[in-house]
């Protein structure tokens, strides 16, 4: 099942620095193990934004649930996902 996914990230000012910078040291590795296991194939920034638009290809909502409560930023998210489905136009589908 194919998800787009839009990711607005919102860490607390005041953050203890040494806390962001774990933080955001780990969100990348869990980001790039995700991506290797072939189950985020695309990552895109917003330009602009502390954001990211992303298509995920997992087997289920709750696989998907799975891995975005995953990401140690998760409670620094608000996250929107929209289902997706092929389109009958697509000539690649």
């Amino acid at each position: 099942m194919l998800f787009h996914v839009r990711m607005e990230v919102r860490i607390p000012h005041d953050m203890d620095p040494e806390l962001k910078a774990d933080l955001v040291a780990r969100e990348k590795a869990f980001a790039q193990d995700v991506q290797r296991s072939g189950r985020w194939p695309h990552l895109w920034r917003v330009v602009g934004e502390y954001a990211n638009i992303s298509i995920f290809d997992v087997e289920s909502n709750d696989a998907l649930h799975e891995v975005l409560s995953g990401l140690p930023l998760f409670p620094h998210m608000d996250i929107s996902v929209t289902p997706l489905a092929t389109h009958p136009s697509d000539i690649n589908g």
